[in-house]
């Protein structure tokens, strides 16, 4: 088993415990986050009538949630939103929830979509759990039309000396284990994700490739005190 399928068979593991486990951990506030991250993205791309989102690593489907929402409030009409996700045991937990969203397997290097059809493209929380990361940015250009959107909400490497840096740290490493671990019974799941943070790109990087791959950068914006980072970039 290669490390994208042990990390596919580790979120299959805590899918059912997974929803719970995030509202507890991250005490709703990021909630808050995708709420902006939806809004920003309107705001951007200027039209009252969408014909795609895809949502990507979408998990039990809080994002493709979001999307509809804010469209809603916002009177923005919205043909389609796809959630895409390797994981079946994520998937299943998603279409319990009765979204305005279809829900299909596929992996972020490989999406099953046609080249230039999607407006938007978010993933959130998701992109350091894809092993070939600039293999997925590419297909990320690929099935977006010229001129659409991609959204990426992350947890960034931050310098350590931060204080910021200091107190993540402290709570991913030391809090999230334990209560993750306790309400999934899977500890190991809990101890991988402070990890896979430590293993990933800086906002300066992040930023880096995906200028390489053909995105123009229109947002970026650490959220309280830089834990989490939207990203907002167009295709060009």
């Amino acid at each position: 088993m290669n490390k994208q399928e042990k990390i596919v068979t580790m979120f299959d593991d805590i899918a059912k415990t997974y929803d719970v486990a995030n509202r507890v951990l991250s005490f709703g506030i990021d909630k808050s986050w995708r709420k902006e991250a939806c809004n920003l993205t309107f705001d951007k791309y200027g039209s009252m009538k969408i014909d795609s989102i895809l949502d990507v690593a979408c998990g039990t489907g809080d994002m493709c949630e979001y999307w509809n929402k804010i469209a809603s409030e916002r009177d923005i009409t919205i043909d389609k939103i796809t959630g895409i996700d390797p994981s079946v045991g994520m998937l299943e937990e998603a279409k319990k929830k009765g979204l305005n969203a279809v829900f299909v397997e596929g992996q972020a290097k490989d999406l099953p979509c046609k080249e230039n059809r999607a407006d938007i493209l978010s993933i959130s929380y998701g992109l350091r759990n894809v092993v070939d990361r600039v293999e997925g940015l590419t297909e990320f250009h690929r099935v977006l039309k010229p001129g659409g959107l991609l959204v990426i909400l992350e947890f960034t490497k931050l310098p350590k000396q931060k204080f910021s840096a200091k107190v993540r740290d402290f709570y991913m490493k030391k809090v999230l284990p334990l209560v993750g671990g306790f309400l999934s019974k899977n500890y190991n799941a809990y101890n991988y994700l402070p990890d896979s943070i430590d293993d990933f790109l800086t906002t300066e990087n992040l930023t880096k490739e995906l200028k390489e791959v053909g995105f123009d950068i229109e947002v970026v914006k650490g959220n309280s005190m830089d834990i989490s980072t939207l990203f907002i970039a167009r295709k060009i």
